[in-house]
């Protein structure tokens, strides 16, 4: 049992020993960590960038979709008053129209006397 703790000792402390960091790393492993720092800063970057992006269009989103509730609702109130108007215009041109049609009753007769002026003034100067 002696060997066993003694071997058991030494198996701890060599594992202190390099589990503390007193061994210092191979080349080939500082390398690959550099390019690990370099992977995961560049990866950082493009995630920067995506995440930016994404902002930007669910920023746009929300405007879009604003701008088309404020539609709807322009909308809604243009047809609740233009609805109304439109009726009284429909009356205005209906009135404008009969009244149109009366002068042109009257006025009917109104030429066909003027007619007969002009035609009898005629005539008679050129009579004189």
């Amino acid at each position: 049992m002696g060997i066993r703790r003694v071997w058991l000792g030494l198996s701890m402390a060599m594992g202190l020993f390099l589990g503390t960091g007193c061994m210092s790393p191979s080349q080939e492993a500082q390398e690959r960590l550099a390019a690990l720092e370099a992977e995961g800063e560049a990866m950082d970057e493009v995630l920067d960038s995506v995440e930016e992006r994404l902002l930007g269009n669910q920023a746009m989103l929300q405007t879009w979709q604003e701008l088309g509730r404020r539609h709807r609702e322009v909308t809604q109130l243009h047809c609740e008053s233009s609805d109304p108007h439109m009726v009284a215009m429909m009356k205005h041109y209906k009135k404008q129209e009969d009244r149109a049609r009366k002068l042109r009753r009257r006025g009917s007769g109104v030429a066909s006397v003027d007619k007969a002026v002009l035609t009898s003034g005629k005539s008679a100067r050129g009579n004189n």
